[in-house]
């Protein structure tokens, strides 16, 4: 995505105006979002944004993409503060289940996005391997160190549980009945601890 003129020399009120627009986002959706919505809560001009941005367009996948750089680092420090593998796959599924909601409700906008986006789509895909990555790492780490006996591959693990996790998004979104956040938790890490063949626990 292009730089525009000014954006390095407006980096802390740019990331702050980023900020704004993704909670319009999340309230308002992709198509939905104007320039207006974004001036009023971010108290900028409509002209402001537009020397920032370039174009609307430019402006939500940039508020998108920085949404999703913000929640990567915060996986990445849940991941590099628990050395024990079982206890960091536990630390970064609960990371995923209290993330706040407009972040799971801009997540799918992001995904509605990237159905006809090429660009949005292809950062898509990158951020689902980031995304992935300290899972897979853990995991690996874990089978390494016997501290799982495999009944799957690694891949086949991740893939189960980021399916899950995801799949959980929509019901919480949409507000459908649904297990509670415990219930839930604790059927997730029965089926994961079933897959990673880790006896013992619940």
């Amino acid at each position: 995505m292009p730089i525009y003129a000014n954006a390095r020399a407006h980096r802390p009120r740019r990331a702050a105006t980023l900020d704004s627009a993704a909670k319009v986002l999340a309230e308002r959706g992709y198509e939905n979002t104007r320039y207006s919505d974004v001036a009023e809560m971010s108290g900028l001009a409509v002209s402001t944004l537009q020397n920032y941005f370039g174009s609307r367009e430019h402006m939500l996948i940039e508020t998108l993409r920085h949404a999703v750089e913000v929640e990567l680092l915060a996986f990445d420090a849940v991941a590099s503060a628990e050395v024990d593998p079982w206890n960091r796959l536990i630390a970064l599924i609960d990371r995923h289940l209290n993330t706040p909601i407009h972040y799971h409700y801009l997540l799918i906008e992001f995904w509605r996005a990237g159905i006809r986006d090429t660009e949005v789509r292809d950062y898509g895909q990158e951020h689902w391997a980031r995304y992935r990555k300290p899972f897979l790492d853990t995991v690996v780490e874990g089978f390494d160190k016997e501290a799982f006996t495999p009944r799957l591959s690694p891949d086949d693990v991740v893939d189960q549980l980021l399916a899950t996790l995801a799949g959980a998004m929509v019901p919480r979104v949409l507000r459908f009945p649904a297990p509670t956040a415990d219930q839930f938790r604790t059927g997730l890490l029965r089926q994961l601890a079933h897959m990673l063949g880790r006896t013992g626990y619940l």
